[in-house]
């Protein structure tokens, strides 16, 4: 009796934390209570903050580099407004995550080619104003192996849509290149936000090469390479 009273008040109380640091409507009850409880658990445990990204208004991919598992969760946690995550089907479909996956309205991507289905998702999101989150990198890498080349992918998605890119870089991870240790390690998180990439300037055959040495830090700026 005394461990099921504990029990409970324990999970009245995560319920508690989790409304009153929500920000975000996900839509669903259960989903807001997680965003709250995680936006407590970066800006605590990752030392992350109140440092918030400015998103420009108008249709937006999101373009973060990928260098842990708990990559969505920060940028999450420095936004007001749900993101929908494009994630390798794989990944979605792991039985421990697929159920925060689905919560989150994540869109699996098959990798091995078969990719309308996902574009086709992602673009009915940002027409309805939804954001949308693709990690342009791929997938998780560590620190010496970086990657030096970017996916396509996202420069199709914003062919298709018209939208515009903002690259964030996620720096100050703990445990860059993991997964598991990553969300236990603790980090002092901190953002570098590049300026809003045009539709047009994204077509160019020297935005990925802008973008790929931008999230190495051999640049300051995508635009010098574009020039």
């Amino acid at each position: 009796m005394t461990f099921l009273i504990i029990f409970t008040t324990a999970i009245v109380f995560l319920i508690w934390i989790g409304k009153k640091n929500n920000q975000a409507d996900w839509g669903h009850g259960a989903t807001n209570v997680l965003d709250g409880l995680l936006r407590v658990y970066c800006k605590r445990f990752h030392r992350q903050g109140d440092v918030q990204i400015e998103i420009p208004d108008g249709k937006i991919l999101l373009a973060p580099n990928h260098i842990s598992g708990i990559d969505p969760f920060l940028i999450i946690t420095a936004t007001r407004r749900p993101i929908r995550f494009m994630v390798a089907k794989e990944e979605y479909e792991k039985p421990l995550l697929n159920w925060m996956f689905r919560a989150a309205g994540c869109i699996p991507v098959d990798r091995t080619g078969r990719v309308e289905g996902a574009f086709r998702s992602a673009l009915r999101a940002l027409e309805a104003g939804e954001l949308v989150a693709i990690f342009p990198q791929g997938g998780i890498h560590r620190d010496d192996e970086p990657r030096h080349r970017i996916k396509p992918g996202i420069i199709r998605l914003s062919k298709l849509s018209g939208c515009a890119i903002l690259p964030i870089k996620i720096k100050g991870v703990g445990a860059p290149g993991t997964v598991a240790q990553s969300v236990v390690k603790r980090s002092h998180i901190e953002f570098d936000v590049h300026p809003v990439v045009s539709p047009e300037l994204v077509q160019t055959e020297e935005f990925r090469h802008g973008l790929a040495d931008w999230f190495l830090d051999k640049q300051d700026s995508i635009f010098k390479q574009i020039k």
